[in-house]
């Protein structure tokens, strides 16, 4: 059989996809491994009914999140492999393994309706991903656009380990208040809402005094009541930013002035280039 011939086009090439020929780093990369794991771990334990520990290694989950992410830029170890990587165990740890945590825990009376919002929690938290990753060059560090899915994962463990500190009474009260938390947190992700990032912090500069005392402070409330605090904690951080959004609307101030455009000139297009 003879092969047809091979046309090459002129003006194109094809784009060489670099091999990982100078290797990968190691110690962002195995932080990753560990969120990835834990993230894992806590659908088993979701599928042996043992909620508190399921919501527990997701926040084991996102302690390794923000440890490769800071060992990363301390290193200066950022590459692209680690940045496609991070996403993906982002997306088992903070959307498959919270999703299937709150359909069993709490979804599962609704039949249909449960494990569609279940779902739609998980969809919400890759369209975040994806968008937060064709955007990373182009947003300001200062603030994420829409709520960080491990935020939104930390919502769901939070409320699981409130829920079981609180005694575990009141499982209908559970099941209409999941639901609608699931559908509050999965719009939140893919809304074009603000939320502070946190990069901008420098632990290691110095700061003001009472900035250390409100850190002791906090740390002793944190040992005390564990899970009152991390639950006000993450509530409040996502409920910062739609709160944020209103005050800015009801002060009216959105954002400077837009600059007056100058008269439109007429370009012609006729030929292929010209007008650029």
């Amino acid at each position: 059989m003879i092969e047809p011939p091979i046309h090459a086009v002129p003006g194109r090439r094809r784009r060489r996809i670099p091999p990982l020929r100078k290797g990968v780093y190691i110690v962002p990369n195995l932080f990753t491994s560990a969120g990835l794991f834990a993230g894992f771990y806590s659908i088993i334990c979701t599928l042996n009914d043992q909620y508190w520990l399921a919501a527990a290694m997701i926040l084991v989950a996102q302690l390794c999140d923000v440890l490769d992410g800071r060992v990363a830029r301390l290193t200066r170890s950022t590459s692209s492999f680690g940045i496609q990587y991070d996403s993906l165990a982002d997306l088992v740890a903070f959307g498959v393994a919270p999703g299937i945590l709150v359909y069993h825990w709490a979804l599962g009376p609704w039949g249909r309706w449960g494990w569609l919002a279940a779902s739609l929690y998980v969809t919400c938290g890759a369209l975040r991903l994806a968008r937060f990753n064709v955007q990373i060059a182009s947003v300001e560090k200062r603030n994420f656009i829409g709520l960080p899915i491990p935020a939104a994962a930390d919502v769901i463990a939070a409320t699981v380990l409130l829920y079981y500190w609180l005694g575990g009474e009141g499982a209908a009260g559970k099941h209409i208040l999941m639901l609608l938390v699931i559908f509050a947190v999965a719009g939140l992700m893919v809304s074009e809402i603000k939320y502070y990032s946190f990069k901008d912090i420098r632990f290691h500069h110095r700061h003001p005094f009472s900035v250390l005392l409100g850190l002791i402070l906090l740390i002793y409330l944190a040992v005390g009541q564990p899970e009152v605090v991390l639950f006000l904690g993450i509530a409040g951080y996502a409920c910062s930013g739609p709160v944020a959004a209103v005050a800015r609307w009801a002060t009216g101030r959105r954002g400077p002035p837009a600059a007056e455009a100058g008269p439109v000139r007429a370009v012609l297009v006729d030929k292929p280039g010209q007008g650029r």
